[in-house]
């Protein structure tokens, strides 16, 4: 039998993570994305610590319109705490989903706000 829809993403996740691995210099950027929301966090692997993260469900976050225009809001969001936190590189993690669509806006929103990758 085939795999389900969750195996294949963690498989796809699994060989992304072998690669990329956050420094304190070039932290991680981590994307989970659900149905309904989606969150991203700036991981530094080698102490363990999020530096940062921001989600649609954060307070203060304007929720209003489709899903990739949250997801840029909530990349520029994550921008301008990563900044605050001392990070302006990262490594893009999409955690197994497609760059597409939400993901896509997320990445282009942390570019918009500052984050280079």
């Amino acid at each position: 039998m085939g795999l389900t829809k969750s195996e294949r993403r963690n498989r796809i996740r699994r060989r992304i993570r072998k690669v990329s691995f956050g420094t304190a210099e070039r932290p991680r950027l981590s994307v989970f994305r659900s149905n309904k929301e989606i969150y991203a966090q700036v991981i530094d692997d080698t102490s363990g610590k999020t530096l940062a993260a921001a989600s649609s469900r954060d307070k203060g976050l304007d929720t209003k319109g489709t899903k990739s225009e949250v997801a840029a809001a909530v990349g520029k969001l994550l921008a301008e705490k990563a900044l605050k936190a001392g990070v302006e590189t990262v490594a893009f993690d999409r955690g197994g989903y497609l760059y597409h669509g939400r993901v896509k806006s997320l990445a282009d929103g942390a570019r918009e706000g500052g984050l280079k990758f």
